[in-house]
């Protein structure tokens, strides 16, 4: 006589093992906490600048996306350790994040909530030169700017020696419909030990700007452009990808293009672009 297939839980009975999950779960955040406490006396906070990591934050989110599966959505996912991430480095080191709202208000409320929570004080300014007069001005705040488009050459202030620099790109982890997908640079100060320099960000000016020019450089690499009438060119900020070219290549082609380079100045470095296509797969 064949045996019966065992019952299947009851509710009840999951609903006690999804409690038992949850206090699991609050209890290791509580254990990181105390790690993090630990870390703090070690590093007697001697540390100078941003308590953010952004070598090592790009690579635990790609870790991530690598190891998840089942229904939990990814957005979800990236979102809660996003919270847990920001809000123990603020427990480290306090720190504010200053937002240039003059691409969108909406759009970089979003970018900043998303990838920092509601503990992380949140500064709006109305011009990415206001956000990083203020970073410029503190000892380890963030500055989030439009990455893609600007209406002053922002970065010439990143040029001095000594000055904020270029840390990140946001977000991390890019895909279709991503609840905070608006492009952004994060500037800050940080270690060097902490930076990720797989694409070096190059504050370029040159005479001679053109849209043909611009198109002849579009498929070398990501580029800004302010123009600057006092000299018939424009203040440039090239992202290179490290494997892929170098400045002297962009310079060649600015030049071989008809465009004249008045100055080059590297202001920052962050981690290769990660996408996910709608597939899954990721790349």
């Amino acid at each position: 006589m064949s045996q019966r297939p065992p019952a299947p839980p009851s509710l009840q009975e999951l609903r006690k093992e999804i409690d038992a999950i949850d206090e699991q779960m609050h209890r290791l955040l509580m254990q990181r906490g105390d790690i993090i406490d630990r870390l703090i006396r070690v590093k007697q906070t001697q540390e100078v600048g941003s308590a953010f990591r952004p070598a090592r934050e790009a690579d635990m989110m790609r870790r991530i996306v690598e190891r998840h599966r089942g229904i939990l959505p990814l957005d979800t996912v990236e979102s809660i350790w996003r919270v847990i991430i920001s809000t123990f480095t603020y427990v480290q080191a306090p720190f504010s994040v200053h937002a240039d709202i003059a691409v969108s208000e909406p759009a970089m409320r979003d970018s900043v909530r998303f990838h920092f929570g509601f503990t992380v004080p949140y500064v709006a300014h109305f011009s990415a030169q206001a956000a990083v007069e203020a970073v410029a001005k503190s000892k380890g705040d963030l500055a989030l700017v439009s990455a893609t488009s600007s209406r002053t050459p922002w970065w010439l202030a990143l040029e001095a020696q000594g000055a904020p620099k270029i840390i990140a790109r946001m977000p991390f982890v890019e895909r279709a419909d991503h609840p905070a997908a608006l492009p952004v640079f994060v500037v800050s100060r940080v270690a060097d030990s902490a930076m990720v320099t797989e694409v070096e960000t190059w504050s370029v000016r040159v005479s001679g700007w053109n849209a043909e020019i611009a198109r002849a450089l579009s498929p070398l690499a990501d580029i800004v452009a302010v123009p600057d009438t006092a000299f018939d060119g424009a203040a440039l900020l090239i992202s290179i990808t490290t494997t892929a070219t170098s400045l002297g290549k962009i310079k060649a082609a600015l030049i071989e293009a008809g465009a004249s380079v008045r100055s080059t100045a590297l202001v920052g470095s962050h981690a290769t672009r990660y996408t996910v296509p709608p597939t899954g797969a990721k790349s």
